[in-house]
């Protein structure tokens, strides 16, 4: 061509690159017949600035630290400080899992994550029949404060932040947490760290319950009022996606429901009386980093636009910490393969760097093996190794937001945040998400996800390398961690050597005060401290829930 033919705008330059696609294309058809993200949502051949022509930068973007928090939460984000290093720890006896916490802080950990076994999660004893076979197997035992203490042996509670992944009893694990603190001189407003404590999720998706969903929220909207007051540093409830997504749902369902569902305790909260600006800045979030690399780091930004939103439109918070969404952020359990388990070493880091791309506060790393056991110390230092080698070698933390302006990125964030709040607003109408589940509706909305997305397994239009695609008769051996049955003989041993030793009228007593608030509306927090400090168990604690609030049992779906 001429000068004179040369196109002189991006729209005729445009049409010029579209004919030479189908030129392309009909020369080399394309690999797939539709290109989606793991969420099926279909993704263009290009992006242009197009695209993104409704993007306002004030109002949608805006600076790092500042309103809507698009960029990121702190003004200086990984310059200033990288996010917390947390591997999900919790095996066997307390003693088994206080060796690992030890193991991990020398090689680099900058904060605890505890996994607890299947009857801590479920609020019994380890000398319950409910419990036999299950102790210490997916996490550590957790009976009583005797346990809580040589958990956090030779761990000073001042000096790191410890999360808590449980639900049910997560008042009674901090209760311990506090009393612990208090025998090492650590007053209460010195700790910090998290409880997940996020039963809406559990009606959701991952099923470990035990109270109606009102005495839940109740017991919830105690922590949070307490906390606000005695213990200022802690997170009082990590409002949960991870188990959401694993579950089966999409990124947009995973985004929409966590936030409906934070905003259900929020107002929960709101209507105990409690000064949205007083609370709402100890509320965190916990979100699942999936494969699909860009539709995770459009998710996190969505997530901190929507949620600053509605906090200042919708509660009318004043400070701006409270339209702050903070995050903690686990590679996806659900994409780990027992297939070529090495594989899922290359899984994790993508994930991992997708959250640190997202703008994440902290970060878990999976291990190799957690798809067939709980993670060995080598696996676990390669996950955590991971992260470090992100921070310290990739680059990526050099600069803040760097996918920002991204016509792709900008255009995926834009269309989660739109159908998020779709979904918020069905929600809205449908009375608020407790009524939403008690309808059954998110969880049938993740059922269909699911099922749509194994059916593209099946058929081979979704891909998992060693699966479906590049699968290998080989088999790859690797050594796993094995919980032996002795851990549950003396875990049983113990308590029932506390219990005999313990002062059992005063256990009695503290219950007693216990089941009186719970039938009242006083705040069961300082009751809850009495009695762990007295050594009671969680179970006898839980078996005071059970008794005035009664038990939760899952309808079903059909």
């Amino acid at each position: 061509m001429g000068k004179e033919d040369k196109p002189k705008t991006i729209g005729d330059k445009k049409t010029l690159w579209e004919q030479a696609y189908r030129e392309e294309t009909a020369r080399h058809p394309e690999r797939l017949e539709r290109y989606s993200t793991v969420s099926d949502q279909e993704i263009g051949a290009l992006y242009t600035p197009e695209s993104t022509e409704k993007l306002d930068y004030e109002r949608d973007l805006g600076y790092p630290g500042q309103y809507p928090y698009t960029r990121g939460v702190h003004t200086s984000m990984y310059r200033g400080r990288l996010w917390t290093m947390r591997m999900f720890s919790g095996l066997g006896s307390a003693g088994d899992t206080n060796q690992r916490f030890h193991y991990l802080l020398k090689h680099g950990e900058t904060g605890l994550s505890i996994a607890f076994d299947m009857p801590t999660l479920m609020g019994y004893d380890s000398d319950h029949p409910m419990s036999r076979g299950e102790v210490g197997k997916c996490g550590v035992a957790i009976d009583s404060l005797a346990d809580m203490e040589r958990l956090f042996e030779g761990i000073s509670l001042d000096e790191v932040t410890t999360s808590m992944t449980i639900n049910p009893p997560a008042a009674i694990m901090l209760a311990m947490y506090i009393a612990v603190a208090e025998k090492q001189g650590v007053s209460r407003d010195k700790i910090g760290g998290t409880i997940q404590n996020d039963m809406l999720k559990e009606f959701i998706a991952q099923k470990t319950f035990m109270l109606p969903p009102k005495p839940s929220m109740r017991i919830i909207v105690d922590t949070i009022e307490f906390c606000t007051k005695e213990v200022p540093r802690w997170n009082t409830i990590s409002i949960s996606g991870y188990h959401i997504r694993e579950a089966g749902s999409t990124a947009v369902q995973e985004l929409a429901f966590t936030l409906a569902d934070g905003i259900a305790y929020v107002q929960a909260a709101v209507d105990r009386g409690l000064d949205v600006d007083a609370f709402a800045p100890r509320l965190s979030f916990f979100f699942n980093a999936h494969i699909d690399f860009f539709e995770e780091i459009a998710k996190y930004r969505a997530a901190r636009r929507i949620w600053s939103r509605v906090m200042k439109e919708r509660f009318h918070a004043r400070n701006p910490r409270s339209w702050m969404l903070r995050f903690h952020t686990q590679t996806a359990g659900c994409s780990l393969t027992a297939q070529q388990p090495y594989n899922n070493v290359v899984r994790t880091a993508y994930e991992a760097l997708s959250a640190v791309l997202g703008g994440t506060q902290s970060l878990h790393t999976n291990s190799l093996d957690e798809v067939l056991a709980l993670p060995s110390e080598q696996s676990a230092t390669i996950a955590l190794r991971t992260q470090q080698i992100i921070a310290e070698e990739t680059g990526v933390t050099n600069t803040i937001d760097p996918l920002a302006g991204s016509y792709f990125v900008e255009t995926l964030t834009d269309r989660m945040e739109q159908q998020a709040m779709a979904y918020i607003e069905k929600i809205d109408e449908m009375g608020g998400v407790v009524e939403a589940i008690e309808r059954g509706y998110p969880q049938g909305e993740i059922a269909n996800a699911a099922y749509d997305y194994q059916r593209q397994v099946d058929d081979e239009k979704k891909i998992i390398v060693g699966v479906n695609r590049y699968a290998s008769d080989a088999e790859t051996s690797i050594e796993t961690l094995k919980i032996d049955e002795s851990v549950e003989t003396q875990q049983v041993e113990r308590l029932k050597a506390l219990k005999a030793k313990r002062d059992n009228d005063t256990v009695k007593k503290t219950l007693g005060a216990l089941r009186n608030a719970a039938q009242g509306d006083e705040n069961l927090m300082p009751r809850l401290i009495d009695v762990v400090k007295a050594y009671g168990t969680e179970q006898e604690i839980c078996d005071v829930f059970r008794e005035v609030f009664g038990t939760y049992r899952d309808p079903g779906m059909f």
